[in-house]
């Protein structure tokens, strides 16, 4: 990923999640779940550190904690809107707090909403600057297009691509990623839900937000290149244990289809492909959309407990 192209180099916002980092009460059950999802799963700095194979980045740390709790993110600028962006936070009158234990104090510190601690760090756009692949079977030619389920392989996830975060105030939330931050609004639904897109080009939404009664990460989201992706990626995990979740369907907002696979605390990571994809400088035409598209399209019923935030249910 490069620096700010031309046409959007002027506008100060955010370019990617550079990283999330979350605790959980033991490791080893998010070392099996996270390999068993198909990503290249890590010892580092005293917890795991998750990264997709044939790629460089890091995209999230775990870290041993009493519960799980989402800790931070760390957002990815561009190096010439660091000083820019030190001047727009107090001028925006936003918090500068000291950076987490665990966390390296790094660039610019802020309370974010939900008092979920956020870093602006320098880092190279994580964030993918083209749409994602769109693998299909090839035409009919006297053969099968099939996989053939003897020759399955192991599904192993390209990027992230977005995370849902819970806020106890949706419409203050996107107001602070808008105004502090530069996010532009991809679509939502009332007050309930909203989804996020950097305008240095992104997914449909970097960064998307759903009314609850306090903060939490309900779910970390990863580009597959196909549908039949999400379907093995859906079995593999039954395989390993993980039989609950939803899907497989296709979400209405962001087009993509999908499968979320539940994590061993309530939580989901999700395979996703053909998600929409907003180019640098383009104006995406965000709406207010009725509730019933602000799910799906077509799918499985909706578990539910899909939106309980069980962040909140610890002391």
């Amino acid at each position: 990923m490069t620096e700010a192209s031309d046409h959007s180099a002027h506008v100060l916002a955010v370019h990617s999640v550079d990283e999330f980092v979350f605790s959980v009460p033991d490791l080893e059950p998010a070392r099996h779940f996270y390999s068993s999802f198909g990503l290249d799963v890590r010892d580092e700095d005293g917890g795991l550190a998750l990264y997709t194979f044939n790629h460089p980045h890091r995209w999230a740390r775990v870290l041993p904690g009493a519960d799980k709790r989402l800790l931070w993110l760390s957002l990815g600028i561009h190096a010439g809107d660091a000083q820019r962006f030190e001047r727009h936070l107090s001028e925006q009158q936003v918090v500068r707090i000291d950076a987490p234990a665990d966390a390296d104090s790094a660039g610019l510190w802020i309370q974010g909403p939900d008092g979920l601690a956020l870093q602006l760090r320098v880092a190279a756009k994580s964030s993918p600057s083209q749409p994602a692949p769109r693998e299909f079977p090839p035409p009919c030619h006297r053969t099968g297009r099939a996989p053939h389920r003897s020759r399955i392989q192991t599904v192993h996830p390209l990027y992230l691509s977005h995370l849902l975060l819970f806020s106890a105030d949706v419409d203050a939330a996107r107001a602070f990623y808008e105004a502090a931050l530069g996010l532009r609004l991809s679509d939502r639904s009332g007050s309930l839900i909203a989804f996020m897109h950097t305008p240095h080009g992104s997914d449909h939404h970097l960064i998307a937000l759903a009314k609850s009664g306090g903060g939490g990460l309900h779910h970390s989201s990863w580009c597959v290149p196909s549908i039949d992706a999400v379907g093995m990626g859906a079995q593999q995990m039954l395989q390993a244990g993980y039989e609950q979740g939803w899907g497989v369907g296709r979400h209405v907002l962001g087009s993509n289809y999908f499968r979320y696979v539940r994590d061993p605390w309530g939580s989901y990571a999700e395979y996703s492909f053909d998600i929409d994809f907003v180019e640098a400088g383009s104006d995406w035409p965000s709406a207010d959309q009725p509730a019933e598209d602000s799910f799906y399209a077509w799918g499985p019923a909706v578990p539910d407990d899909f939106v309980v935030n069980h962040e909140l249910q610890d002391p």
